[in-house]
C-alpha cells in the first residue's frame, strides 16, 4: 500500500482517517467527478480532468502547508471523498470544504470530517475565521454547515453557479 506524503498530518475521528492523498483513492474520486453530484464541486468532466482536480488536493498542501484530506472509512478502509482546508489563489476566504463520494452520503462522515477540520483550523494551524461555500442547490452540504453552527452570511455568484456563504464560529478565546 502507498502511504500519503509525510508532510501532510494525520488526524481521526471516531470513525474516520483523515490523510494526504494515496493513489489508490483516485478512481473514488474519478467516478464521483464523473457523477451529477460533482456539479456542486467543479463537474461532471471526463477521468483526464478529474486527474487534475485530484492533484490539486495535495498540491494545495505543498504550497499553502494546509489544504484538504482523504477521507478514509475506519471500518472499511475505503476512501470516502475530501474534507478540509482550502484557500487557493484567488478565493476570497479561508475555506472548510467537503465532498463525499456517492456511496458515503447519508452516513454523517461530512459533518464528523468537517467538525474535526474546523477544529484543526483554529488549533493546529492558526485559522481565525473560515467559511463554507455552498451551492444554493445542494441541500444536504446547506444541512452539514447549519449542523457545525455556522450562520448563512450572504449569497454569491461563483463559477460554479449561486451559492450561499455560511460563517463558521470563531472558537471560544477563552477555552
Amino acid at each position: 500500500m502507498t502511504t500519503a506524503h509525510p508532510l501532510i498530518p494525520r488526524f481521526d475521528t471516531e470513525r474516520l482517517h483523515l490523510r494526504g492523498f494515496v493513489p489508490s483513492d483516485f478512481d473514488a474520486m474519478a467516478d464521483f467527478f464523473s457523477s451529477p453530484l460533482s456539479a456542486f464541486y467543479g463537474g461532471p468532466c471526463n477521468r483526464e480532468e478529474a486527474w487534475r482536480k485530484f492533484a490539486v488536493y495535495s498540491g494545495h498542501w505543498a504550497l499553502r502547508g494546509y489544504g484538504p484530506w482523504a477521507l478514509e472509512d475506519k471500518a472499511t478502509g475505503h476512501h470516502v471523498g475530501l474534507c478540509g482546508l482550502w484557500y487557493p489563489e484567488g478565493w476570497f476566504e479561508p475555506e472548510i470544504t467537503w465532498a463525499l463520494v456517492p456511496m458515503a452520503h447519508g452516513k454523517g462522515f461530512a459533518t464528523e470530517a468537517a467538525r474535526r477540520a474546523l477544529q484543526l483550523a483554529h488549533s493546529h494551524f492558526g485559522w481565525t475565521t473560515a467559511v463554507s461555500v455552498v451551492s444554493v442547490h445542494n441541500t444536504a452540504s446547506q444541512a452539514v454547515a447549519r449542523r457545525l453552527g455556522a450562520r448563512l452570511e450572504r449569497h454569491i455568484e461563483y463559477r460554479h453557479g449561486p451559492a450561499h456563504v455560511y460563517r463558521h464560529r470563531s472558537p471560544d478565546p477563552g477555552g
